[in-house]
């Protein structure tokens, strides 16, 4: 009798219950659909064993993504209410939520094999996390509106939307508080001494 493998589905609702406040259902169910072929493909036993960073594994790669959504969302509130903008909530969480979904393909090389058994596919280093989500985006049949938002990093994509821009400056927050607290050093610092992309 075989063991079932794990159910990479319910790990994403009870991980991120972000996900609830996307009000499309059909776009809530690409989300959670590019979240498992990633967990699936990358070869992960639990959504929780995905490091933020490939030399920071105190903190995961969900606490992250819910973190980069949760200053996003607030960011928007802000622009919202202060400024009168109209920032596309649905769209901002999703991206927010798929923002990194494609270091499932990228870290796998950087954790205990025991935790991970890697498709090579799909799995490496050569292709940036940001690529790899914005494909596994694509791939599920998400928006391009969400899509164009989720590279972040390295400034692939050339028009910038609001959404996409307030995914950037809320993953820079969360990320400079992360590498400040577990490594002492701002993300600058920290991309400088490493030579690594992170988001």
């Amino acid at each position: 009798m075989s063991v079932p493998g794990p159910d990479y589905r319910e790990q994403v609702r009870d991980a991120i219950p972000e996900l609830e406040t996307i009000a499309d259902e059909a776009l809530r169910e690409q989300v959670l659909e590019a979240w498992g072929l990633a967990l699936e493909r990358g070869g992960w036993r639990d959504i929780h064993d995905v490091p933020y960073a490939w030399n920071i594994h105190e903190v995961d790669n969900v606490e992250h993504v819910r973190g980069t959504t949760k200053i996003a969302l607030e960011s928007a509130a802000v622009q919202r209410e202060f400024h009168g903008a109209e920032p596309d909530e649905d769209v901002l969480v999703a991206a927010c939520l798929l923002h990194d979904v494609g270091k499932c393909y990228e870290y796998v090389a950087f954790v205990d094999e025991e935790l991970v058994d890697p498709n090579p596919t799909y799995c490496s280093e050569e292709i940036p996390h940001s690529i790899s989500g914005y494909a596994l985006a694509h791939e599920v049949g998400c928006p391009l509106a969400v899509q164009r938002a989720i590279p972040h990093f390295l400034g692939e994509v050339p028009t910038r939307t609001l959404e996409a821009e307030l995914l950037k400056s809320a993953n820079a927050a969360s990320s400079n508080a992360i590498t400040q607290a577990t490594m002492g050093l701002s993300l600058k610092e920290w991309v400088e001494e490493y030579s690594q992309t992170t988001g």
